[in-house]
């Protein structure tokens, strides 16, 4: 690109004056210029004011549009237009930097520029970002003789801690790529972090498979890359290589033969055992059944009878259930209960709730050889609490989760996330083998599963992705929820992320309320962004950006 070249001058108008905030320009119809594109007005100071494109408007001097209906022969559409009409095109910038810190309005008729690559890095805040991560790359002035490439790099303090934490994916399935997008920045962290040596900068990552074989093969090479992709990653600073460290879990089933465990097919499933890298997780009541109230995540309990009943099982000294061992025994406690005449009638929990619990634990738990009475890890068995406590640096668990229903999927999700947050907090520092990363990364999908604004207030997974979203900064836990509609989201977890990336979606979702302080030029933009296109939006950024990703590097099944 030519330096500093001209393309207009600024606009200032009775109706539309320059603002400490934003300013009009004028420029050619010629010129081509997108949204989120960077310019550059020169001021009599000599400093310079740099502004993101919000829109951009084409005019003419015809009074309506009834003027040019009738300058074409009242409405013939093969007529030529007998009077030529003056036209131009005018855009709206959003005012993001100025080199000498003057937010003053910038005058009329101002020289407008395209800004060189060095400029758009600092106003755009890219310049001196601290603990860079690479979250993607950027086009100015795409598809012109001016386009200019760069990468886009957040401050990693302000996604993983201490400064900020957490990210928030939203789009419509398949167009959005939301997973692709978490895979990147994963991806990115485990690049970035797995050379140092310093601990407190030591990262792990929890990954939840929901969908088929989605995250099954992450450690596995994509043999379908084209070069082009092969060069963006290196562009970008990082390896061609797929995740390192991965450990794979798939719930335990009797018959072996993995069908009703996991989507692998059973040779994937063999080598990956044969590997040392799967292993089939088990519930035993005895380690386990704090973990019964995650079976409860969706049922309204406005009483707290669920809760009293969950809180009865787990006392250790409770005459009913303290001495219970097994499943199968508990399973038979809670049926007793149940009958009318029974002891537990004649407690304060009535015999019709124990009822509703039984129909709940019963759905869960019976004819579900995940809820076992043993482990035998002589044939790659174990709790998936044990393997999550003994996370280490630099090491991916994925939960293959995609082949239970959405009650088991929930109940694993929550014991896992609780099982990580106590970890954190060192409730396991007296046990041996336990020496946890400073940071672990938790992603799921689907993220209204669990923290649906409709989700019932007692709910004990929201409660847990509520205490992880609002403490885990500080606690080392970071959430990577995605999902297909921001606005279904509780508020409290979509504002405690620091990180957001809006992909493709529809109109609907982009007149809720979670939208409203976009520029409408940004919001219409959302729904036509392609897949692998995202919208970032970051602390350290003085201004959303348009950002690009490269395809997943692992391993991708069809």
């Amino acid at each position: 690109m030519a330096k500093d070249k001209l393309i207009g001058r600024v606009l200032a108008t009775e109706k539309n004056p320059t603002t400490i905030d934003e300013f009009y320009f004028w420029t050619n119809s010629d010129t081509k210029l997108n949204a989120f594109d960077i310019v550059k007005v020169e001021r009599k100071d000599r400093s310079e004011t740099y502004g993101v494109i919000e829109g951009i408007s084409h005019i003419t001097d015809a009074a309506s549009f009834l003027t040019s209906f009738i300058s074409a022969d009242f409405g013939d559409v093969e007529a030529s237009e007998p009077t030529f009409r003056i036209g131009m095109n005018y855009a709206k910038a959003k005012v993001s930097f100025n080199t000498k810190g003057d937010y003053t309005p910038v005058h009329n008729n101002f020289k407008v520029y395209l800004a060189a690559a060095e400029e758009i890095t600092f106003a755009l805040g890219l310049d001196k970002v601290e603990n860079p991560l690479v979250c993607g790359s950027l086009k100015m002035y795409a598809d012109t003789e001016d386009e200019i490439s760069l990468p886009v790099r957040l401050n990693s303090k302000f996604l993983l801690g201490m400064e900020g934490a957490h990210l928030n994916i939203s789009g419509i399935s398949g167009l959005a790529a939301k997973t692709s997008y978490a895979m990147f920045l994963m991806k990115s962290i485990q690049d970035t972090f797995a050379g140092l040596k310093d601990d407190d900068s030591s990262v792990a990552f929890v990954l939840f498979n929901v969908k088929g074989r989605d995250l099954m093969a992450i450690d596995a090479v994509n043999e379908d890359l084209d070069q082009a992709t092969i060069d963006e990653y290196s562009k970008l600073g990082l390896s061609t290589a797929p995740f390192k460290n991965v450990k794979y879990y798939a719930p335990y089933c009797e018959s072996g033969s993995f069908r009703q465990s996991t989507y692998l097919s059973r040779e994937d499933a063999q080598s990956y055992k044969d590997a040392g890298k799967l292993k089939l997780f088990k519930y035993i009541y005895e380690e386990d059944k704090e973990a019964i109230e995650m079976m409860f995540a969706n049922v309204e309990d406005p009483n707290e009878t669920m809760v009293s009943i969950v809180s009865k099982i787990i006392d250790e000294n409770d005459l009913d259930f303290g001495n219970l061992s097994t499943w199968g025994e508990f399973l038979e406690k809670v049926s007793v209960n149940s009958q009318k005449g029974s002891s537990g009638a004649k407690s304060e929990i009535s015999v019709l709730s124990w009822r509703k619990f039984k129909r709940i634990v019963n759905k869960t738990i019976r004819s579900d050889s995940m809820f076992a009475n043993r482990v035998d890890h002589s044939k790659d068995e174990c709790r998936l609490g044990d393997a999550l406590k003994h996370i280490r640096k630099n090491e991916v668990h994925v939960i293959d989760i995609s082949r239970l229903q959405d009650d088991k999927q929930a109940f694993v999700f929550g014991d896992a996330i609780k099982t990580i947050y106590n970890l954190r907090l060192g409730e396991y520092d007296g046990e041996d083998g336990i020496s946890p990363p400073s940071k672990i990364v938790v992603f799921i999908d689907e993220l209204n599963k669990y923290a649906s604004a409709d989700a019932p207030k007692n709910s004990p997974i929201l409660r847990q992705i509520l205490d992880v979203s609002e403490r885990g900064r500080s606690n080392g836990i970071v959430l990577f929820g995605a999902e297909q509609f921001r606005s279904g989201i509780h508020k409290r977890v979509s504002g405690n992320c620091s990180t957001h990336a809006y992909g493709r979606t529809n109109s609907i979702e982009t007149a809720a309320a979670e939208y409203k302080s976009m520029p409408d030029t940004y919001r219409n933009m959302l729904t036509r962004l392609s897949q692998g296109e995202y919208l970032i939006q970051n602390p350290v950024f003085r201004s959303l950006l348009k950002i690009r990703f490269p395809k997943p590097i692992y391993k991708q099944f069809q």
